[in-house]
């Protein structure tokens, strides 16, 4: 067996690596019907093709189960074959200093920092790089990146992720944040024993296996309020849900300055308290399996995002006599 996984026998000709290209497409998706959609024929068509190919390779390239697919140990093989080399084709066209940066992107992402950070600033990524064409899915599950074609991901960590590259973006502080119609109604300036009588929102995604209350506990330890924490609470998967709550007069959330500060400057979200801390260990962090060449485009992607987190923070936002200003 040669080294791509193909048996020894006639060399590839058309047919086969059509059917190829139909398999690339499918393992990308993960789905015979998008598959079919992509390449505008019917998703018998796809799996026709497909199980043509498995036939002349002597090869069993997908599992399929009664509503998905999944790729088998040698599916998954020639796909990162052909990934790469698809790859290694789209950065030897590009080799131009001048040539345009194109192709596909998946970039996956946390959906609180999708919703708030990143979502209002891709007008300008798109100016930029009209030939990239990025696929943005969010979701708060553990990338497999043997099953799905990611090629980057964006996560609120502390940055462990063993066999894969992990570069941070920007920090995080946090703090909580209510109303300030809750902040008033629960004399809350600067009286953090008065949480005693509130009602706590809690994300429990915070970051990978993180208890559910986990934010509100660092917040506590690190400002020595523990004692102050009541058992009354909501929670939410997702932390714009915790802030949009907060927003209603629901209760104190803990606000993420990166997801919270433009709230705080039109008012709709006040610190009661002290202001921001640091999310000790954790911050947002780009991560990706380990690739070299790195293609263009995912350079240029990851070169506009650092770009973005480098810009300044609004000023004003730390301080508790912003809740006295929003409060005339």
């Amino acid at each position: 067996m040669s080294k791509a996984g193909f048996t020894t026998g006639p060399k590839l000709n058309g047919t086969h690596l059509a059917n190829l290209h139909t398999f690339l497409v499918a393992a990308r998706h993960m789905s015979f019907s998008r598959a079919a959609d992509e390449l505008c024929l019917t998703a018998s068509a796809v799996s026709h093709r497909i199980a043509r190919l498995e036939e002349d390779l002597s090869l069993k390239l997908f599992h399929r189960l009664p509503r998905k697919v999944s790729l088998t140990d040698d599916g998954e093989r020639i796909f990162q074959i052909m990934q790469n080399t698809m790859d290694a084709l789209s950065e030897a066209m590009q080799e131009r200093a001048h040539a345009q940066i194109s192709g596909q992107l998946t970039f996956y992402v946390r959906p609180s920092v999708a919703q708030c950070w990143l979502v209002p600033r891709l007008a300008d990524f798109t100016a930029r790089y009209p030939g990239v064409q990025l696929d943005i899915r969010v979701g708060n599950e553990r990338i497999d990146y043997r099953t799905r074609k990611i090629d980057l991901v964006l996560c609120y960590s502390n940055g462990e992720h063993p066999g894969l590259t992990s570069t941070r973006l920007m920090p995080e502080r946090i703090a909580p944040v209510c109303s300030p119609e809750y902040a008033r109604k629960h004399n809350l300036l600067g009286r953090p024993e008065r949480l005693d009588q509130c009602i706590l929102l809690h994300d429990v995604e915070a970051w990978d296996n993180a208890a559910f209350d986990a934010e509100w506990r660092l917040w506590a330890r690190e400002t020595g309020a523990t004692a102050y924490l009541p058992e009354r609470f909501l929670t939410f998967d997702r932390s714009d849900l915790c802030t949009i709550a907060a927003m209603n007069h629901s209760g104190v959330a803990i606000g993420r300055e990166q997801l919270v500060r433009q709230r705080i400057e039109n008012g709709e979200l006040v610190l009661p308290f002290s202001g921001f801390i640091e999310a000790r260990n954790y911050g947002y962090y780009l991560v990706h399996p380990p690739l070299d060449p790195m293609p263009r485009r995912l350079q240029a992607l990851i070169d506009w995002l650092e770009e973005c987190a480098r810009a300044p923070l609004m000023p004003g936002i730390d301080r508790p006599e912003d809740f006295r200003g929003s409060s005339s």
